[in-house]
C-alpha cells in the first residue's frame, strides 16, 4: 500500500509543533475509547485507576496520581469514592508501614476485565488505520521520551 505523504501546513505554529501533535492525537483517539466507557457507565478517571492497577501488586496514591495524570488531592477523593463503590482497597505496604498501597478488589477486577479487552481492540483498530506506523516502534519511542523527560523533570 502506497500512502501519500501528509502535507505539513504552512502558517500556524502549532500545526507542526510536536507537543501539540502528541496532545491532539491523544485527545482524538482517547475520545473514541472514552465513548465506549460512557456507554458502560465507567468514568474516565475510574478507568485510568483500574487500568493502572491491572497486572500489578498495588500502587501508592502518589504513583497513581502520576500515572493517571491527576493532582494528589483529586486522586485521594477519587480513591475514596472507588473504595466506597468496592472497586479498590487501601492497605499498608509490607515493607514501609507509612506507605499506603491501593489494590483492586475482585469487583474492580470484574469491572476492568471487559474494559481492558475493549481497550486492546480499540488500540488494534487505531493501529490498523495507520499501517505505516509500527505499534511496537511507536510505543518504544514514546516510552523512551517518557523515561528521558520524566527523569529530567525529577532531577
Amino acid at each position: 500500500m502506497n500512502i501519500p505523504p501528509i502535507k505539513v501546513p504552512q502558517g500556524r505554529f502549532i500545526d507542526d509543533y510536536l507537543l501539540y501533535l502528541l496532545a491532539r492525537a491523544s485527545h482524538l483517539i482517547s475520545a473514541e475509547f472514552h465513548e465506549q466507557l460512557r456507554r458502560k457507565g465507567v468514568a474516565i478517571p475510574v478507568w485510568r485507576v483500574l487500568a493502572s492497577l491491572v497486572g500489578g501488586e498495588g500502587e501508592t496514591v502518589t504513583g497513581l496520581a502520576e500515572v493517571c495524570l491527576l493532582q494528589q488531592p483529586t486522586m485521594t477523593k477519587l480513591l475514596d469514592r472507588m473504595a466506597r463503590d468496592g472497586l479498590i482497597t487501601r492497605t499498608q505496604d509490607t515493607r514501609d508501614r507509612r506507605v499506603v498501597r491501593v489494590v483492586m478488589t475482585d469487583r474492580g477486577q470484574q469491572v476492568v476485565n471487559d474494559l481492558v479487552e475493549a481497550a486492546r481492540r480499540h488500540e488494534a483498530e487505531v493501529m490498523a488505520r495507520h499501517p505505516v506506523a509500527e505499534a511496537g516502534e511507536l510505543k518504544n519511542l514514546l516510552r523512551g521520551m517518557i523515561q528521558l523527560h520524566g527523569k529530567s523533570r525529577r532531577g
